[in-house]
């Protein structure tokens, strides 16, 4: 049985862009996986903290010399490295805010990314421990940025999910959303076209 792992983080949860195109994929995922399971974790829902100083150090510490905030921290990140590493497949709707990803998705990447946990320092640089697995990204953006200098979500994406060890990354782009209503429909349609290749 395979475990899709679907990582909302738009503002407005199902109804952002972003969200919408992430859910056509896993109706047709679905269909194609009928005993698979959906994992969602939608960060406006259920946001995670930012990352502090005492969780860092709760991080670093010997779990028998946690104080027990730093327990509570740590728990929190430990059950989301749990969702990530029980994952066969990953989703992630992507809106882009202010030319960077949500605030929300960096504290779940700041909560992921531990040393020894989900990847290692090696002398040629980090290995990723969370092993590699198809990753579906659907990115919505107000403007037109893929394939430019200011796209700066893409390769932020690849140099962090590849750190963890996950280099089978797809982008689906929706661009010109805030650019007109018939640019909008078209990006959108075309999305869906992508979507329906990428579950083919």
């Amino acid at each position: 049985m395979k475990t899709l792992l679907v990582i909302k983080s738009s503002l407005f949860n199902g109804q952002g862009q972003s969200s919408r195109l992430a859910d056509a994929f896993v109706e047709r995922w679905r269909g194609n996986n009928p005993d698979g399971r959906v994992l969602c974790r939608d960060l406006a829902l259920e946001p995670v903290p930012h990352l502090s100083a005492e969780t860092f150090r709760g991080f670093q510490a010997d779990p028998v010399e946690r104080t027990p905030e730093q327990h509570a921290a740590v728990a929190v990140s430990d059950s989301l490295i749990a969702e990530l590493k029980s994952a066969d497949e990953l989703v992630l709707g992507l809106p882009m805010y202010n030319f960077s990803v949500p605030s929300t998705l960096k504290a779940w990447m700041d909560h992921v990314a531990r040393a020894g946990v989900t990847f290692r320092y090696t002398e040629s640089g980090p290995e990723g421990l969370v092993g590699d697995k198809p990753m579906y990204v659907f990115a919505a953006r107000g403007g037109q940025y893929a394939g430019t200098d200011m796209d700066t979500q893409t390769p932020l994406i690849r140099m962090f999910f590849g750190m963890l060890g996950i280099s089978d990354i797809r982008f689906t782009y929706a661009e010109g959303l805030a650019l007109g209503d018939e640019q909008a429909e078209q990006a959108r349609a075309q999305a869906v076209e992508a979507i329906e290749r990428l579950a083919a």
